[in-house]
């Protein structure tokens, strides 16, 4: 039974003039991951990433660590939404100490119900890119081989709400969790594709646990 285990990047670079780009401390995640998917005994694992810099860095990191040596394939249907344009259309006004991350969720519930996002993509055409990629799968293994996909919580967040048929606030608390450098597993049976576990980060534990993060 092929396996696919969906990582989220590392931790980006929140306060560097280009956020895209992984901090210090999302290099280190993605070396952590790469050596928990070694311990696991992946067989010979196709290796996809997202287009997105934090995406393939957290790829390049994690198969050097892990000694994949497989070639990392690209697909942009496993990119993250644009955050940034989300909390400009839909956040409201600060207010006291309310955080990012309430803003991102009160910005990412908006969209979900937004039929017409000013122009900009509706999340249902995001939400299907991301299941597509993940259909396609299967075929690219074959039998006694699985994948690693390095994505985002947003991609993430849509193809677990969809397997476990959650609603929008599902989605959004799911997206809201998901630690960076996570693991989250599916089993691809004759029945389908089913989630065995959702953000793992045990390896990130002990005397890594300054390693765990969400943004």
């Amino acid at each position: 039974m092929p396996l696919i285990c969906l990582v989220r990047h590392g931790q980006a670079s929140s306060e560097a003039k280009d956020y895209d780009v992984l901090s210090g401390s999302g290099r280190a995640q993605a070396a952590a991951v790469g050596r928990e998917l070694a311990r696991r005994g992946l067989r010979d694992p196709h290796l996809v990433a997202g287009t997105l810099t934090r995406q393939r860095d957290t790829a390049r990191i994690a198969a050097e660590a892990a000694g994949f040596r497989g070639a990392l394939h690209q697909d942009a249907r496993w990119n993250e939404y644009d955050h940034l344009a989300l909390l400009d259309r839909y956040a409201p006004p600060p207010i006291g100490e309310r955080s990012v991350q309430d803003l991102l969720d009160h910005a990412l519930a908006a969209w979900m119900k937004d039929p017409d996002p000013a122009g900009g993509e509706v999340w249902p055409v995001f939400a299907e890119g991301a299941r597509a990629a993940l259909a396609e799968l299967p075929a690219a293994l074959g039998r006694g081989r699985d994948a690693v996909v390095f994505t985002s919580a947003g991609p993430l967040a849509a193809v677990c709400g969809a397997l476990l048929a959650l609603p929008d606030e599902g989605v959004v608390a799911l997206n809201r969790v998901t630690v960076n450098a996570s693991v989250t597993t599916l089993a691809v049976g004759g029945s389908g594709t089913t989630l065995l576990t959702f953000n793992e980060h045990a390896h990130l534990a002990g005397d890594r646990r300054r390693l765990v993060t969400y943004r």
